[in-house]
């Protein structure tokens, strides 16, 4: 048994603990902070709340306002530019995932030359080895979702290629990251839901990675069994605190299940999907795959024991057999009233099919070797065939 346990990241958890931000030793003097194109930050009042702790601090601030639900690298070149035009020393990522895996992009960016994309591993990266230490990063997240404040992974989409690739290493941990449940309550009922499968899926994915480990194995029962309980809850009550709570750990429990586990193919797979159509949230094109998917690990028997172990942590204590697992997430899907996606409606083709699998491998293929047992081009292709409607 080897394995590597890293994750450096000081998390405040808990209802309030944004008020406690100007109280940490902050790692900077002057912030650029990463927020989405959207509104809901300023609307709800948190980035308010934020700047008046950076103000408390004496922490001067400059803002970037421009990520999209599936971020581009063109907007982490024009992040990093603005950070070092101002002199920023470190980035603040306020948002979900797409804004904390920018800031991380961006933080990269502000110390090393070139594009984003020459440092990409797969499909038309250039691979290369940052050779400067990033900026430093704190993330404060809205929702409850990627995890990324508790992992070193950002996933950028390169505009002109289509193509949704992750990237990170030990230097894009968070320096500090909170996780407020109160600032999730304002999250809709259709993205919690989406948000949540996601956190869903870093775990059940982590937990079957043949290269998994006993201390992964424990985040990621753990955030299986609170997303199994309360996800549902909090996509029908969005101000229900416990429920909220409950998925805010599980997210920053699947965060680290990625640190020091991984996400296999059921990932690699999805990329492509919202890389190519980006209306598509990266959540809901996970659900569309998951049934299909993990079908497929069920009939192939080799990892029986694990997928009951789910089975059972999403809520069916009497699991005795794989497909139990598949039958768990057909209920919360219809419990969190998400069992009518459809490829379709996002303008994905069936006989655009084939061409995704291609860009499965090309861009993710590293995340193919996690899996239980090697999956052949035409079983994914076939995956892939099951789920479209």
């Amino acid at each position: 048994m080897k394995f590597q346990y890293y994750i450096p990241s000081k998390v405040l958890f808990g209802s309030g603990q944004l008020d406690r931000l100007s109280k940490q030793k902050l790692p900077g003097k002057k912030a650029l902070v990463v927020i989405s194109s959207g509104t809901s930050v300023k609307k709800y009042g948190y980035l308010d709340r934020l700047l008046a702790q950076l103000d408390k601090a004496e922490v001067s601030h400059v803002l970037f306002d421009k990520i999209l639900p599936n971020p581009l690298e063109c907007h982490v070149m024009e992040g990093a530019a603005l950070a070092k035009a101002e002199g920023c020393d470190f980035i603040i990522g306020l948002g979900g995932g797409s804004v904390i895996d920018s800031a991380k992009a961006i933080a990269v960016m502000c110390t090393n030359e070139g594009r984003f994309w020459d440092y990409i591993v797969g499909g038309t990266g250039g691979g290369k080895n940052a050779e400067h230490t990033p900026l430093p990063i704190v993330a404060i997240t809205t929702t409850a979702g990627t995890g990324t404040e508790a992992d070193p992974w950002a996933v950028v989409t390169n505009g002109e290629t289509g193509e949704k690739i992750g990237f990170g290493y030990d230097d894009t941990f968070p320096v500090l990251s909170i996780v407020d449940p109160d600032l999730m309550a304002s999250v809709p009922a259709e993205l919690t839901a989406y948000q949540g499968f996601d956190a869903l899926f870093h775990s059940t994915e982590g937990y079957l990675n043949c290269r998994t480990n006993p201390i992964n194995d424990l985040y990621a029962l753990k955030a299986i069994e609170l997303i199994g309980k309360s996800l549902a809850k909090a996509v029908e009550d969005g101000n229900d605190k416990e429920a909220r709570e409950d998925v805010a750990l599980a997210n920053t429990l699947s965060g680290m299940s990625e640190s020091i586990g991984g996400c296999i193919s059921e990932h690699a797979m999805e990329h492509p999907l919202s890389g190519k159509n980006p209306k598509l949230e990266h959540g809901a094109g996970l659900i569309m795959l998951c049934e299909a998917y993990y079908t497929y690990w069920a009939e192939r028997g080799v990892a029986d024991k694990r997928l009951i172990d789910m089975a059972k942590a999403l809520g069916n204590p009497h699991a005795d057999k794989p497909m139990d697992f598949v039958e768990e997430l057909h209920k919360l899907k219809v419990a969190c009233h998400v069992d009518q996606l459809k490829m379709s409606d996002y303008g994905i083709k069936k006989e655009d099919l084939e061409e995704y699998t291609k860009m499965a491998y090309e861009t993710m293929g590293g995340l193919f070797r996690g899996d239980p047992a090697e999956m052949p081009f035409a079983d994914c292709l076939s995956i892939y065939e099951k789920s479209f409607s």
